[in-house]
């Protein structure tokens, strides 16, 4: 065993200082949107007259108005604010205002701010009309001044760049650009007329204010956790999420609107078509970057894609939800990141998954088009929907995983989750698409020899298991899944199947005879490298004996549901007398899979049989368990003080892991820090120490992911309670 230090793209310790904005932020710039502004301007350098008003100082009162916007987590010198809200800055003057002074405060945002697009804001403090955001004197020391300034709750959401103008004869004078007073605006849940409002308070702090999270993958049965880091309030964090939109080219003037924002942001995550944050791989070669599984949270991945312009690969489904949950939090959109299990992708545009078979009752890879990944991960939003009917605000789906695309480009929703529970697919963005993953009907199709499709059987209740998100004040997941769709045969289910019809969702409504034999296969989970037992259920409901010839395939199979690396195939026969249940009992070695798995931990065993004229087709996914990683935590546990963390892990298989990389994180504490290791021996051991200082009190969580060819989904957790 040997250890080398991270790799030259890993870019440790390079986010040191905030990332620059791209609001083009350049002195003589600003002078020219002035002239454009006012033609009759004082020059830079002026001296004024004696008596004259003068700025000497803006202090944008960082520390008084932060805590009040709930920002003071933002690791960045510069104020961040909620729109809608007020905020204080003090400005000192030469002398003490006296009657008949005249000055406003301007902020600017773009390379070419207009008052008209809400760009440029002018704010004044007497009987002269200014811009829309309100201003008010709130007190007077000596020679300076305390000035309340209130966005409005529909302002640009972005870094402003800031300005005190004194009124000067016929001119203005300026203070000179200062990027001290840079002031960022995000959007305000806790303001009733902003679009993002959310009325609950243990709500607004879970979904704007929490920088840790769980995402749930496996499948329903066997779900696994994964902890992620979100880290909006990072160092340079902000400053990356302002820098997509700036690369993605969206105007200045729609970024208040919440509704155009997440879905550019929707498309900018992924690099599909547009040079976004993450490049998708679902094969087992990611020598050209990070595996999926290797990531410990977002920030390292918007920082990367910042400092350099280019893609970061790579990404799944779980790794463009979760960077996507931090875009959303770090500019004050409340999200939480869902998992559907059981998800259907309809390749095939009907809003049903159609599954073929030969005539043999094997899977027809070639022919199937749609797939049931065993989860899909995407994220919800909380805004207002002033483009919809009454009655359709609350969550709506946002995803970043390009699957399809919308108007052109790879993007999904927001779509109401409620017009997705009702049915009504007419409502935009991409109800009907997201209908499709939830609650589409799943369809057995027979293929002969000609090509032609006879449906055998119909499943309703096989897609969308179970929706699920972390809970409030917990790491437990929490089951939404009647946020989508009501009970399985209710009234109002029915209902929302023929208006969701009338929408265009195509069913299948063939006359399948009835079919009185049906298979169920059960495995108790089990770690990677055990044997597995399956329990395969016969059962007849008729009332004469039944003689099935079926067929056990096992397969590895990737989260998404393509299957790769079948590693058995076994023929038997069974008979089940009439109105009763034949459990066949079927032992899979672990040296019969282990070779085939390569990164994947997922098996896929389909049954198949044939009884006279009827087929029977059972599907499990069985998720292997891996090992975890030891985390350990010492030192004095507050903010500033020295703290250490320790990984440790044990090779507890009889082969070597090579190409090791082990990562650990935690927000308001440690920065992402890497190690590479060559192989872990079987039986062998590793362990890291890092010392940190956390930054910030409350309840903290750091993570670490261990990573390699040959074993994936390695990691640990520790919880911590940080004091001031």
């Amino acid at each position: 065993m040997s250890n080398k230090p991270d790799q030259p793209n890993s870019y440790r310790g390079r986010y040191s200082e905030p990332l620059p904005t791209s609001n083009f932020n350049d002195d003589e710039d600003d002078f020219q949107e002035f002239e454009a502004f006012d033609n009759d301007l004082t020059p830079r350098g002026f001296a004024p007259a004696g008596g004259s008003l003068a700025v000497q100082n803006v202090d944008m009162l960082r520390q008084r108005n932060s805590p009040k916007h709930f920002t003071n987590e933002y690791d960045i010198e510069n104020l961040v604010v909620r729109r809608g809200q007020q905020f204080m800055m003090q400005v000192t003057f030469n002398r003490p205002l006296a009657d008949g002074d005249d000055f406003q405060v301007e902020f600017l945002i773009g390379s070419n701010p207009t008052a008209s697009k809400g760009s440029l804001v002018v704010v004044t403090f007497g009987d002269r009309k200014g811009g829309p955001w309100e201003g008010e004197i709130v007190e007077h020391q000596g020679e300076s001044v305390i000035l309340g300034i209130t966005p409005t709750a529909n302002a640009i959401v972005g870094k402003f760049r800031t300005y005190v103008a004194v009124v000067a004869g016929s001119g203005m004078q300026r203070t000179k650009r200062d990027t001290s007073t840079d002031l960022y605006v995000l959007f305000n849940a806790w303001c009733a007329e902003d679009a993002v409002f959310l009325a609950n308070e243990s709500e607004r702090r879970e979904y704007v204010l929490n920088d840790y999270g769980v995402i749930y993958q496996g499948s329903l049965g066997s779900v696994v956790n994964r902890d992620w880091i979100y880290g909006q309030f990072e160092r340079g964090v902000l400053d990356a999420c302002i820098h997509i939109l700036d690369a993605s080219r969206m105007p200045i003037y729609d970024r208040g609107n919440v509704i155009k924002l997440v879905r550019k942001g929707s498309a900018m995550i992924n690099a599909q078509d547009d040079s976004g944050v993450l490049v998708g791989n679902w094969s087992n070669d990611y020598s050209m970057g990070q595996s999926p599984t290797s990531w410990t949270g977002s920030v390292k991945i918007l920082l990367q894609y910042a400092n350099t312009g280019v893609s970061v690969s790579y990404a799944q489904c779980w790794v463009f939800a979760g960077v996507f949950n931090t875009f959303l939090r770090a500019l004050g959109v409340p999200s939480r990141v869902v998992t559907n299990f059981s998800s259907a992708h309809d390749n095939t545009g009907n809003l049903k998954t159609d599954l073929i078979f030969k005539e043999d009752g094997t899977p027809d890879e070639r022919n199937t088009r749609d797939s049931i990944w065993n989860y899909h991960c995407w994220n919800e939003v909380w805004i207002t929907r002033q483009d919809l009917p009454s009655g359709f605000e609350g969550w709506q789906v946002v995803d970043a995983t390009p699957q399809e695309t919308s108007d052109g480009h790879f993007r999904c929703g927001p779509a109401s989750v409620k017009a997705i529970k009702e049915g009504l697919l007419c409502h935009p963005y991409d109800a009907g698409f997201v209908f499709a993953e939830v609650n589409s009907d799943l369809v057995f199709h027979k293929r002969d020899r000609f090509g032609t499709l006879t449906p055998y059987r119909v499943e309703t209740d096989l897609i969308g298991l179970a929706v699920y998100t972390k809970a409030l004040n917990g790491n437990s997941p929490v089951d939404v899944t009647l946020n989508y769709k009501y009970p399985e045969g209710s009234t109002e289910d029915t209902a929302t199947m023929t208006r969701a019809e009338e929408y265009g969702c195509e069913r299948d409504h063939s006359e399948i005879p009835d079919n009185p034999l049906s298979v169920s296969i059960h495995a108790e989970q089990v770690l990677l490298g055990q044997d597995v037992s399956l329990q395969v259920n016969f059962t007849n409901r008729s009332i004469s004996e039944k003689t099935i010839k079926a067929h056990l395939a096992g397969s590895i199979v990737f989260y998404t549901g393509v299957t790769s690396n079948r590693f058995k195939n076994h023929e038997f026969s069974v008979t089940v007398p009439g109105t009763e249940t034949i459990t066949q009992v079927i032992p899979v070695p672990s040296q019969e899979y282990t070779p085939h798995l390569g990164s994947q931990v997922s098996l896929n065993f389909i049954v198949t049989g044939k009884s006279e004229e009827d087929s029977v087709t059972g599907i499990k996914v069985l998720n292997l368990l891996t090992p975890n990683l030891t985390v350990q935590l010492s030192g004095r546990s507050r903010v500033r003080h020295m703290m250490y963390m320790t990984v440790s892990f044990t090779n507890p298989f009889n082969f070597s892991l090579g190409n090791v990389y082990m990562a650990m994180e935690g927000p308001g504490m440690m920065s992402y820090r890497r190690r590479y290791y060559n192989f872990i021996e079987p039986q062998g051991s590793i362990s890291w120490t890092e010392a940190f200082r956390p930054r910030l009190i409350g309840n903290r969580t750091l993570v670490a992911v261990m990573d390699c060819n040959n074993l994936r989904q390695v990691m640990g957790v520790a919880h911590v309670s940080i004091t001031g």
